[in-house]
């Protein structure tokens, strides 16, 4: 076991821009495709997600000194540490259970498409960490190996149906059909989110008020564009961070960049995804009778639209002042914060684009993670502490809006820890 867990995490060290593209191969070969047909496909899906994850590094690159500016400029003092996704993942794939989840969760999400109680292939398979971190997670509680793969494999069995429900938003409003989004950062927001969106659409005068990119676009012509809406976000969220002028207007290319660049992305990998979701459903229709089936990709592939960057950037500031004055909350947003955009996208496409619905249900969500990666923290800082991971300097207690703050994972969590 000790062995396997060093390979897995050089394996998945490759990252998805490589692990992807010979998942995918190996997918073409399986469904009737000829080897130079799915040598294509793999390739540009390789090269897609490399555009893809050059935009997201700008957006991060960026967004997260901003943050940290704000932070320090307003003083804020908050005694647990959001370590972002980076470091959760690193401390799940530190566990005893990371070499068993990777084979487990391809066996039973094969088992789901067989027996047809699910839709999606998920061959996302660096975003099993999710699961991964589950597992661990119950495992520390526990010592029981077999209660960490057990909560893995909830964890996973909820991921897969959330994502089969979500996947007709993909195809309507993101325009990416055949595809599923099984990534447990933004799977586990949709259950709060969507019903949040439905009922604020039912709310007198609030339900009225509309701001999407096109509606924008139509008002203020060409500086409606989402380009100048990434320009001036980004300068707006430089002049908090108490940037000087050269610094605002850098920030603000930026993110005017990210709303440029990210859809041409998403069409380049959608370029080598169409054929093999095409051969998979064929293949499965001859097989099991099962037409629809979704392709389980990185939430990466969504968040490009430019209502979902432009609503993470506005709850960029409403986070940080949300970990101030909300009572009871101990954790200073860091990390994550670049993470909003994974989090909001399946609220902003049940909003159908409105800003400011999406705003507000991001803001009720973002305040529910915010508690709930308090609650957890004490035993995320022992899971990181066993884990041998380098705690920032100067921190006692760490924790996660991405896992820890996750809806899914700490229902798990709660459960498994009325029996230990």
């Amino acid at each position: 076991m000790e062995n396997l867990i060093p390979m897995f995490q050089a394996f998945l060290g490759l990252g998805p821009t490589v692990i992807l593209p010979v998942a995918v191969f190996f997918l073409g070969m399986l469904f009737g495709q000829t080897p130079g047909r799915s040598f294509r496909s793999g390739l540009i899906i390789g090269v897609g997600f490399t555009g893809i994850f050059m935009v997201v590094d700008l957006l991060v690159s960026n967004l997260a000194p901003a943050a940290q500016g704000m932070v320090h400029r307003f003083g804020i003092g908050l005694n647990i540490i959001d370590i972002g996704w980076p470091g959760a993942a690193s401390i799940a794939w530190a566990s005893p259970v990371a070499a068993l989840v990777i084979p487990v969760g391809l066996v039973v999400n094969i088992i789901m498409l067989v027996t047809k109680t699910t839709k999606t292939m998920d061959i996302d398979l660096w975003n099993y960490w999710h699961f991964t971190f589950c597992g661990a997670f119950v495992y520390s509680l526990s010592g029981s190996l077999a209660q960490a793969l057990i909560a893995a494999v909830i964890f996973e069995i909820v991921i897969l149906k959330i994502a089969d429900w979500t996947a007709p938003m993909l195809e309507e409003y993101f325009e990416l059909p055949g595809i599923s989004v099984p990534t447990g950062s933004t799977i586990s927001y949709a259950p709060i989110g969507i019903p949040l969106i439905w009922l604020i659409q039912k709310i007198p005068v609030i339900k009225d008020l509309h701001a999407d990119p096109d509606t924008i676009q139509k008002r203020f012509g060409i500086f409606g564009e989402p380009i100048f809406m990434g320009l001036i976000l980004g300068c707006v969220l430089g002049g908090l961070a108490g940037y000087d002028a050269g610094k605002i207007v850098k920030v603000g290319v930026a993110m005017g960049a990210v709303m440029f660049l990210m859809p041409r992305m998403v069409k380049i990998l959608m370029e080598g995804l169409i054929p093999i979701s095409e051969s998979a459903r064929e293949f499965l229709s001859k097989k099991f009778g099962e037409k629809d089936v979704y392709i389980g990709l990185d939430a990466a592939v969504a968040i490009g639209h430019p209502s979902v960057i432009a609503t993470a950037l506005i709850l960029v500031p409403i986070t940080i002042f949300l970990a101030v004055v909300l009572p009871g909350n101990k954790v200073l947003p860091f990390g994550d914060l670049a993470t909003i955009p994974f989090i909001v996208c399946f609220i902003v496409g049940a909003a159908r684009g409105n800003i400011v619905h999406s705003v507000i249900a991001g803001t009720v969500v973002l305040a529910m993670s915010l508690y709930m990666a308090t609650d957890v923290a004490v035993f995320h800082t022992q899971m990181a502490v066993d884990a041998h991971f380098k705690m920032p300097e100067g921190t006692n207690l760490i924790s996660s809006i991405d896992q820890g703050g996750n809806l899914i994972h700490w229902l798990i969590y709660k459960l498994f820890a009325l029996f230990n």
